[in-house]
């Protein structure tokens, strides 16, 4: 299959799958005489699994790590809980860290009047920061 084809398969567009192949997060596919690139169904596996890593958030450098132990027949699971659990920690402290602006703009958008008034607490809190 083309290109388009491949990204249309796999939900990662045409561009991001050039910009994985430049990066060496998958390797580059065949190609015909003409020089267009062609994908088999297992590129197509590979690419559906960075697109679900993508979703849950893990790093590029993070799916690498991945994509090598899920190649790798003789890993062991633990290592791949081991990055699971060490990219959950990872979203605990972001959103330990949303969680913390949320309410900090909540309570700056509770003080302010919201009428014709020109004090805004909310501008002097971004002025004093």
């Amino acid at each position: 299959m083309n290109i388009g084809d491949a990204a249309r398969a796999s939900g990662v567009t045409a561009k991001m799958i050039r910009h994985y192949e430049s990066i060496g997060l998958v390797k580059e596919p065949r190609r015909t005489e003409a020089g267009y690139r062609v994908y088999c169904e297992q590129d197509v596996r590979v690419l559906q699994f960075i697109h679900r890593g993508r979703a849950l958030g893990f790093s590029l450098e993070q799916i690498g790590d991945l994509l090598a132990l899920w190649e790798d027949k003789h890993r062991a699971s633990a290592d791949v809980r081991a990055l699971a659990q060490a990219h959950i920690t990872e979203l605990n402290r972001k959103i330990a860290e949303m969680e913390a602006m949320k309410q900090t703009l909540e309570s700056l958008a509770t003080s302010c009047h919201g009428d014709a008034r020109s004090d805004c607490p909310i501008l002097d809190d971004l002025a004093a920061q």
